[in-house]
């Protein structure tokens, strides 16, 4: 990625799709060119937390919603201490922000990051076109990388595409660190960091749980070194096929009681033998509609996955670790969104139950979590 980071003002630019389908509009954010994976997200609200969100490493992000950038930015809303999306696509930009917190705008933001957009162009008409065709590679350009369509697009194609993409590591913490519980401590949790989001230990911390955020690289003596009560597995971005799974197996001939999130989720599938496979374009959005289905009830939540576990809906299954289930549906497409062990306590889901920026009707999955331990300690 090549990048400027003067203003885009009205700058030409243009957005090529890796099936040769382009769109032209203006440069929004830094100038330059960039490539990732394109796909939509369907929320209305909470851009800031999409933009910073370590789930999105290396993807071009197409927002649904016409209007972006109209609350401005804060320092308070970042899940991570970067915007971590490859590209940003928005159809009507605000001119000017106007929200009380607001410390800057979006456009200014995106440039100070190095973040290559554009505005101007038909979301709805690429959204259609990704929901038809499916997620695919793409490149923006504007200013100086700007060429005939032909040569942008054989730079589109010498990208890398996101199946077999091994990208925790990369957006994972470096060093392990402490986010201390508030009031009383009654847990100590491993977090295995594979692009955690900064709410979520805020979650586990608010029931008391003193959480230990270690990197993507720790390995089952780490964990333990910590003598856990639990042990959380984040979301991340790339493919689940290619993390090693000893840690999680470990924690699962343990029964330690386990919690994992999106790409936790995935990885926890893996473990207990089922496959993984890309869906056509993922779900992304804060208004996915998933059914408990142990309760019946149907929750509304926060979704950022392109691929999903392979695993039966229609009966209970025989794995290493005993007797398995399908606990969440969404109600979409009937992909897998929640897996349970009858037999040991572990648990997941493909969704985000820290739910920020919401809804919060998931947030009791950590109360699910904190019960496991209780448990376990008794």
């Amino acid at each position: 990625m090549t990048i400027s980071t003067r203003g885009a003002g009205k700058a030409p630019a243009v957005l090529v799709l890796e099936d040769g389908r382009s769109f032209r509009g203006r440069a929004y954010g830094a100038v330059g060119e960039t490539f990732g994976e394109a796909v939509f997200n369907t929320g209305m609200t909470g851009y800031q937390e999409t933009l910073t969100d370590p789930s999105y490493h290396r993807q071009v992000v197409v927002m649904t919603a016409p209007h972006i950038g109209n609350t401005g930015v804060n320092d308070e809303d970042d899940e991570s201490g970067r915007i971590w999306v490859a590209g940003y696509v928005v159809r009507d930009p605000a001119r000017v922000p106007s929200s009380w917190r607001s410390r800057r705008s979006l456009d200014e933001e995106l440039v100070g990051q190095g973040v290559v957009g554009i505005s101007g162009i038909d979301t709805r008409a690429l959204t259609r076109h990704l929901r038809e065709r499916g997620a695919m590679r793409v490149g923006i350009f504007s200013g100086d990388a700007l060429a005939d369509e032909a040569t942008l697009l054989a730079r589109v194609l010498q990208a890398p595409e996101m199946a077999g993409a091994d990208l925790a590591a990369e957006v994972a913490t470096k060093e392990a660190y402490i986010v201390p519980a508030i009031g009383e401590k009654k847990f100590t949790v491993a977090a295995i960091d594979l692009g955690i989001k900064g709410m979520t230990p805020h979650r586990m911390a608010q029931r008391g749980i003193e959480v230990h955020v270690l990197p993507a690289t720790a390995t089952a003596d780490d964990v333990y070194a910590l003598n856990p009560d639990g042990v959380f597995l984040s979301n991340g971005p790339g493919d689940p096929a290619t993390v090693d799974l000893t840690v999680v197996k470990a924690v699962l001939e343990r029964r330690t009681p386990l919690f994992g999130i999106c790409f936790g989720n995935q990885i926890l599938g893996r473990a207990l033998g089922f496959g993984t496979y890309k869906l056509k374009y993922g779900h992304r959005g804060i208004n996915q509609p998933v059914k408990d289905r142990s309760t019946g009830k149907v929750e509304i939540t926060a979704h950022n996955h392109g691929f999903a576990v392979d695993a039966p809906l229609d009966k209970v299954s025989d794995t290493p670790f005993g007797r398995a289930e399908v606990s969440h549906v969404c109600l979409n497409d009937n992909v897998v969104e929640g897996l349970r062990l009858l037999d040991r306590p572990a648990f997941s889901v493909q969704y985000h139950p820290e739910a920020a920026a919401g809804p919060h009707d998931a947030a009791y999955l950590f109360d699910r979590f904190v019960s496991l331990m209780e448990d376990q300690r008794a």
